[in-house]
């Protein structure tokens, strides 16, 4: 949180859901280290990483909807 002060975003690196998305594959990879079913790591693994390259992928899009169809990809991935 910014505190209610206005911070210019600069790229999706800004982009505190972002941030957060990165922190969630990094705590799933933490999570998932012991797992014993691969298939299920694997799945979990790429699914978080997912959340994070969609919401990049989508703000470097130049048109609203195409930003917005990224949103509902990251949506799937949750």
């Amino acid at each position: 949180m910014n505190g209610g002060r206005s911070e210019t975003i600069r790229s999706f690196k800004d982009l505190e859901v972002w941030q957060v998305a990165i922190e969630l594959s990094v705590a799933v990879y933490a999570a998932t280290g012991s797992f014993p079913l691969f298939g299920l790591i694997a799945q979990m693994r790429r699914a978080s990483v997912s959340i994070a390259a969609n919401i990049a992928e989508g703000y470097g899009r130049e048109s609203t909807d195409s930003y917005v169809q990224f949103r509902k990809i990251t949506q799937g991935s949750t």
